[in-house]
């Protein structure tokens, strides 16, 4: 077994323990809002790390983690979110190298921080594109932010010709141009399993993004943070 490493990024007595939420994991833990965070959560996932023999020279422990950064790091696990990088290493077997294959099998248990918001959380992020359907955001990590035309406030109108939406207030035309600072509030997700296409599937059709989130600007103080900073 391997001993936990001393330095963690976050500290243990902030999580809190979480409800069982899928096969992927055991359990897991929602972080403290206190840490500034509460949009992520850590998740529990068991499952075979093999270590290449270019790994050796490294530490077991380092070459452990390295590859579950490598292999989950940026990637959507369905109904838990976006994987962002390893919280700490729980256990881990004794190696077993695999016939014919040089590599070391080691099984493994650890945490990940994870991105998953919470319905009605309110988060910061970037105008990134508009269309007449609505407004695309992102964060500095994650592009997958919608938010639909019915969720804009009252008044607000889209400009085919600047390409972004404007909100009429009273006299005032306010614009969500792009890159702009915004305030939102998580509405809804979407899932989607990015499996391989089928037979009756066209192999040219798009894929759907397997993680994104429904958002909302229409309430008071959401939208444009300069409009509201100060007032």
């Amino acid at each position: 077994m391997i001993e936990r490493r001393k330095e963690l990024p976050l500290e243990r007595q902030t999580v809190t323990n979480f409800p069982v939420h899928s096969s992927h994991e055991d359990s897991y833990w929602r972080i403290s809002p206190a840490l500034g965070v509460p949009m992520f959560i850590l998740t529990k996932i068991a499952d075979l790390v093999q270590i290449a023999p270019e790994d050796f020279s490294k530490r077991s422990i380092d070459a452990i983690e390295d590859n579950i950064n490598a292999k989950y790091s940026n990637k959507v696990i369905q109904k838990i979110g976006l994987c962002i990088c390893l919280y700490d290493l729980q256990w881990a077997s004794e190696g077993l190298i695999g016939h014919g294959t040089g590599l070391v099998n080691v099984n493994t248990e650890f945490r990940m921080v994870v991105f998953r918001p919470f319905k009605g959380e309110v988060m910061i992020g970037r105008i990134r594109s508009s269309t007449p359907a609505g407004i695309n955001l992102r964060t500095d990590f994650f592009d997958d932010i919608f938010v639909p035309f019915e969720e804009l406030p009252e008044g607000a109108e889209y400009n085919h010709s600047e390409q972004l939406w404007i909100w009429n207030l009273d006299e005032d035309r306010l614009f969500y141009d792009n890159h702009e600072m915004v305030r939102f509030q998580v509405i809804d997700e979407e899932w989607h399993d990015q499996a391989p296409a089928g037979p009756t599937q066209a192999e040219d059709s798009p894929l759907k993004t397997p993680y994104r989130i429904k958002a909302s600007m229409a309430a008071e103080g959401l939208g444009v943070c300069l409009w509201w900073d100060g007032a």
